[in-house]
């Protein structure tokens, strides 16, 4: 089910309303309870202020090749911006540190790249 039709259901039940047959519903019901009325606006409120996922760069996830860890290397060895590298090999720049960490060419911390190969103190 998307989010937003999930959301339309939530606000039906808030105003009252069954969500499937458009009764209103009954006094008694705990849809009518004033706790319940706030609680399901808060959900449409934070379903509504979600944000939808960034788009991948295009190789993100996929294997590197020869090549690619080559490329990389060099790239790194003339002190190339791992930003802008990133772009360039349709990667995160998260995937180039991590990379370069695993080639030996990059120290990491705690698991956690440094940038450029800068050491921290």
């Amino acid at each position: 089910m998307e989010l937003q039709s999930a959301r339309e259901i939530i606000d039906t039940l808030a105003q009252g309303v069954h969500p499937v047959t458009g009764e209103v519903m009954p006094e008694d019901s705990p849809y009518n309870a004033p706790p319940v009325i706030r609680a399901l606006f808060a959900v449409s409120q934070a379903l509504a202020a979600k944000k939808p996922r960034r788009e991948q760069p295009p190789n993100a996830g996929k294997p590197w090749s020869e090549e690619e860890d080559r490329q990389l290397g060099q790239a790194f060895s003339a002190d190339a911006d791992l930003t802008r590298l990133a772009r360039e090999m349709g990667r995160t720049r998260f995937a180039v540190e991590s990379r370069l960490v695993r080639l030996g060419r990059l120290a990491g911390r705690g698991g956690l790249p440094f940038a450029n190969g800068s050491s921290a103190a």
